[in-house]
C-alpha cells in the first residue's frame, strides 16, 4: 500500500492516538542490532508525508540517529470508548493503530511556528506544573520523511480499513 493514499487517515489516527494516551512509541536500532523503543509526545506530522519531533530529553535516541537514521512510530487510538463499541459491535469503525517508517533528519531549532503548532496542542495542559516541567521550552526539532506504513491489524475486527 502506498502511503500517499492513506496519509489523511494515518494523520487522523495520529490526533486520535494522541488525545487518548498523549504519546507515541517511536523505535529506532541500537548499535548492537537490537531495537530501542521510547514514548514521544511532540510530533506532529505535516499534510505531506513528513513530520517532526521536538527532541528534548532523549539520550540513546540521537546516538542511535547518528547510526542510522530510520524509525519507526507506532500510534494505537488508545481512547475505552472507541474500543468499548468496537468490542461490542465486533468491528472497528476506524483503524485503530498504524505504524510509519521514515527516515530522522538532523537536529535543528525549531521554528517560531513549529513551536506554536505544539503549544496549541497541549494548550489545555498550560496550567499545570507538568506542563512547565515537559513541554514550556520545546525548542529542537528532527524533521521525518516518512516512506512507508504498516496497518496494525486486528484480525476480523479490521476487515476493510485500510483499502
Amino acid at each position: 500500500m502506498e502511503i500517499g493514499t492513506h496519509w489523511p487517515t494515518i494523520m487522523e489516527l495520529f490526533e486520535e492516538a494522541f488525545k487518548s494516551c498523549m504519546h507515541f512509541s517511536m523505535a529506532t536500532v541500537n548499535e548492537d542490532g537490537s531495537p530501542h523503543v521510547v514514548p514521544i509526545g511532540g510530533l506532529i506530522l505535516r499534510d505531506n508525508c513528513t513530520g517532526f519531533y521536538f527532541e528534548e530529553f532523549p539520550t540513546r535516541t540521537p546516538r542511535n540517529l547518528k547510526r542510522n537514521p530510520r524509525v519507526a512510530v507506532l500510534a494505537v487510538n488508545a481512547d475505552k470508548i472507541f474500543w468499548g463499541k468496537a468490542l461490542l459491535q465486533g468491528k472497528f469503525s476506524q483503524p485503530p493503530a498504524v505504524s510509519i517508517n521514515g527516515t530522522a533528519g538532523e537536529l535543528r531549532e525549531a521554528t517560531p511556528a513549529e513551536v506554536d503548532a505544539w503549544q496549541k496542542k497541549v494548550a489545555l495542559t498550560k496550567s499545570t506544573k507538568g506542563y512547565e516541567l515537559l513541554w514550556s521550552k520545546m525548542a529542537r526539532v528532527r524533521d521525518i520523511t516518512f516512506d512507508s506504513f504498516e496497518p496494525v491489524i486486528t484480525g476480523e475486527m479490521s476487515t476493510g480499513l485500510w483499502k
